[in-house]
């Protein structure tokens, strides 16, 4: 008699793993299912995830694939992830808090910013960099916090982070940047310093094209999934000082010389209810 075998994981099982997780804020041990094979299915199990979790998306996160990992999913450069309503903070006006997942994946990266004063519908014909850059109204510091159930989910690969949210738990905004649409990305300069120390220091030239050059990819990989961008949308453009670990009860000052600092303070994600 042959043994028994579960069947393969859909990704409405992925997507239900991930969610129940961020729900109870609780670890996972593994992977919730078999790692999706490409990207395709792997942003099919995020946009389970997101009708699942049912909160409304106010923005995107964009990240780099390592390029090692590229060729193998048809040399594809980044993916995206979604923000949601509550996970948007303003750091304005003072420092605020980071919740991160206890005993799974946890990062603050520096990172900039757009806010679209137009939308960018889904349409057939690719987004350029002037489609983009006639729909930005702001531009800003902020911080992408970083962090999954699943501590593994990096070292997994494109297709875990793609499936678990995108690997993210909320964008922070500081203050907006002055004079970006004339300044080439290097002098868009940031640094992060972390319980005083200083971890990191780049500039938007560590993201391919820039911000826009960004929101561009962002533009098309939504698209080609029947998703527009809205006025009003956050899009976070990926690290530009790298990714720092961090863990609750740690503090951050991340600051740029072209819209000055904003301060967070990292705890521990509690579950609902």
């Amino acid at each position: 008699m042959q043994d028994w075998q579960a069947p393969p994981a859909t990704a409405a099982d992925i997507a239900n793993g991930f969610v129940a997780a961020r729900r109870a804020a609780r670890p996972l041990a593994h992977f919730p299912g078999e790692l999706p094979a490409s990207l395709d299915a792997a942003y099919a199990v995020q946009d389970e995830a997101i009708r699942l979790w049912g909160a409304p998306v106010v923005g995107w996160k964009v990240a780099l694939i390592h390029p090692d990992l590229r060729a193998r999913h048809g040399g594809e450069e980044r993916l995206v992830g979604p923000v949601f309503a509550g996970t948007l903070v303003d750091a304005r006006n003072g420092p605020v808090e980071a919740p991160v997942f206890d005993g799974g994946f946890a990062a603050i990266e520096a990172e900039l910013a757009v806010r679209l004063g137009a939308d960018l519908p889904a349409r057939e014909a690719p987004y350029g960099l002037d489609d983009v850059a006639r729909a930005v109204e702001d531009l800003f510091l902020a911080v992408e916090v970083a962090s999954s159930p699943l501590a593994t989910i990096n070292d997994l690969g494109p297709t875990a982070v793609i499936s678990g949210f995108g690997n993210n738990a909320g964008i922070i905004l500081g203050p907006a940047v002055t004079g970006w649409r004339d300044a080439p990305p290097e002098a868009l300069a940031t640094r992060v310093v972390i319980d005083g120390e200083t971890v990191g220091e780049g500039s938007a030239a560590k993201v391919p094209g820039g911000p826009l050059g960004a929101l561009v990819f962002a533009a098309n990989c939504l698209s080609s999934r029947g998703r527009g961008l809205k006025a009003g949308d956050i899009v976070s453009t990926g690290a530009t000082t790298g990714i720092h670990p961090v863990r609750p009860g740690m503090a951050a000052l991340v600051s740029s010389p072209a819209a000055g600092e904003l301060r967070l303070s990292v705890t521990r994600a509690v579950g609902e209810g």
